[in-house]
Formats: structure tokens, sequence, C-alpha cells
């Protein structure tokens, strides 16, 4: 299986963590504020913010040692960063989205923040590099053989 190949693979995981966006003119100006709006560092505490909320759940629990604090300290620091562009930043996108789109415009320009935001952390390259460890447990025959894959030089 070529490498791209394993990197759609591994974006199309990202994605899941993203619901479809079908997004209003008002909805797609209230995202691009968010996102421009929003520094690296935002972006990280919201990644950060995601972590520690996901940390909870008892698949994964085990593996982590985000404490209370922890996390106390980063759902403040994301609901201070909500509160900053919707009130200051984004004041004027975001009540004209609500106003004429409603409540989902701002489940979806935050969901577009956190979709950029994972990108961002993705393309961290210890972050690829841990997640290219998939392909030397990948059975790239059987793959290639299920999904009609011809790996020879020809094509044929």
């Amino acid at each position: 299986m070529k490498a791209n190949h394993i990197k759609l693979a591994i974006a199309g995981l990202v994605l899941l963590f993203s619901s479809s966006v079908n997004a209003g003119g008002y909805t797609n100006d209230l995202s691009r504020c968010l996102v421009e709006s929003s520094t690296a560092a935002d972006k990280m505490d919201l990644v950060k913010w995601m972590f520690t909320a996901m940390a909870l759940h008892p698949a994964v629990k085990s593996m982590s040692n985000v404490t209370a604090q922890q996390r106390d300290k980063s759902n403040k620091d994301i609901a201070d960063l909500f509160v900053k562009l919707l009130t200051e930043t984004c004041k004027e996108p975001a009540a004209k989205a609500i106003k004429y789109e409603g409540q989902p415009a701002l489940n979806t320009s935050f969901s577009i923040l956190g979709q950029v935001a994972a990108k961002e952390l993705f393309a961290n390259p210890n972050v690829a590099a841990g997640l290219a460890g998939l392909d030397k447990h990948l059975d790239k025959n059987k793959l290639n053989k299920a999904l009609g894959i011809n790996n020879n030089k020809t094509g044929q």
C-alpha cells in the first residue's frame, strides 16, 4: 500500500472526530472569524481541552494521567476563549449567525475551529511520526487484494 493511501486513511480517521458541516453564509463568516482570530496557542488550548475531556472515557482513561486541576484549568481557558471570541473578536458575525441561522451556527463554527486546531496538531512531526507507526503493522498485501489495488509498476 502506498504511503499516500496510508495518509488518506489516517486523514479519514481524523475526520471521524468532526461532524459533517453544511453551513450557511453567516455561519461561514463566523467560522472564518473564529479561525482567523484564534492564535496558534488558542488552537492548542482547544486541542488540550478536547484531550482532557476524551481522557475521561473508560476506553482510554488508563492511558492518561490528566488531573482534575488540569481539566478545570483547561475548561476555564476555553470558556475564556469562547467568551472573548463571541463577545469581542467575532461579536458581529456571531450575532448575525445566531439571528439568521440559529444556534446550530455556533455548533458548526466551533466544530470548524476544532477541525482546524486538530489539523494543526496532526501536522506536528512527532504526531505524524506516531501515526505513521501504523504502517508497520498493516498487512498491505491483504489490503491491496481486498481493495483491488495492483502494486506492479506497469499499473496492470
